[in-house]
């Protein structure tokens, strides 16, 4: 498979001229990165050690670290409570992490206090959750229940069932009014976050689980499990075929460009998202993907089930 993989990227660079990008710098956590959040000039980054490390991007270093309280597993044992989901608005921080009996626990940070808004006692299996402003945030059940938690009343507003496939990834559009989600069945949906509410459901493309997806100005980029990464632009969709798992994708700002981790070596391709041009191809990852987040348009950080988190800067083409 190895040598199979070269001569696919010896190819992809003949036909396409495709420049292999290392790392523009490399930015180490103290575990395993799960989850990713830029804002402003700061990286979050959530581990398996239970921890939020906050670096400052120009500098390159570390300048704070979150570490939220140890759990007891199922066995009774005390653990690290792995961080599942970053978000971060105005300077506030959400967090989902591992909770006890199978469950999450749900914390905001602010003004240097950890506080629990969610916790086992609430018997929720939330996946990923997403700022509406400072004061609610949108959440996903594993069940694939989309519901919205009022942060000062300290209760839930709604909670509705999307599908009965189970959850796999959303994202917010920059607004706040609309999310894309996506689940096992690979159908991608248009919600609205003040009702909870489908407000379009997307023609089916994948054929199998979108691991993740992306959604910026009106345009939807997914990764799927049956190898093939989809775009929905200006009312229509295409999509690329790889030869392996799909894991993470992103789109840049202005969602001109895409990112899609797409093959065996970990390594990540940019593309065009309306010529689909292949313009990049970004190596140095050590593992399977676990996120992809766009600065700017020509700014890049991925980060894999390593400690490190790679930065790339690339001419834009």
């Amino acid at each position: 498979m190895k040598r199979i993989s070269f001569v696919f990227f010896f190819l992809l660079t003949i036909l396409y001229g495709i420049t292999n990008q290392k790392p523009t710098a490399i930015y180490k956590a103290s575990g395993n990165v799960q989850t990713m959040a830029i804002d402003g000039n700061k990286l979050y980054a959530g581990t398996i050690n239970g921890t939020i490390e906050i670096f400052d991007i120009d500098s390159k270093k570390k300048i704070e670290t979150i570490t939220l309280p140890k759990i007891k597993d199922f066995v009774g044992d005390t653990t690290k409570a792995k961080v599942f989901s970053v978000d971060v608005i105005d300077g506030s921080i959400l967090i989902v992490s591992q909770g006890e009996a199978g469950f999450r626990d749900v914390y905001l940070y602010k003004s240097k206090q950890l506080k629990k808004l969610i916790s086992p006692k609430n018997k929720m299996l939330i996946q990923k959750v997403s700022f509406i402003n400072i004061n609610s945030f949108v959440f996903f059940l594993l069940s694939n229940q989309i519901g919205v938690w009022d942060i000062p009343m300290q209760k839930q507003k709604y909670l509705y069932q999307i599908s009965g496939s189970s959850f796999s990834h959303f994202m917010i559009s920059e607004n706040k009014k609309t999310l894309a989600s996506t689940d096992e069945s690979g159908l991608v949906r248009i919600i609205d976050t003040a009702s909870g509410r489908i407000t379009k459901n997307l023609p089916g493309v994948n054929l199998d689980k979108i691991y993740q997806l992306d959604y910026k100005k009106g345009v939807i980029l997914t990764a799927g499990q049956d190898r093939k990464a989809v775009i929905y632009k200006n009312g229509q969709h295409s999509s690329l075929d790889f030869g392996f798992l799909l894991y993470s994708c992103a789109l840049s700002p202005s969602a001109d460009f895409g990112a899609i981790a797409y093959n065996e070596n970990n390594d990540v391709l940019i593309i065009n998202t309306t010529t689909k041009e292949k313009l990049y191809n970004l190596i140095g990852q050590e593992s399977t993907m676990t996120g992809i987040h766009f600065k700017s348009e020509t700014e890049l950080f991925v980060s894999s089930e390593s400690p490190k988190i790679n930065f790339y800067k690339v001419r834009k083409k």
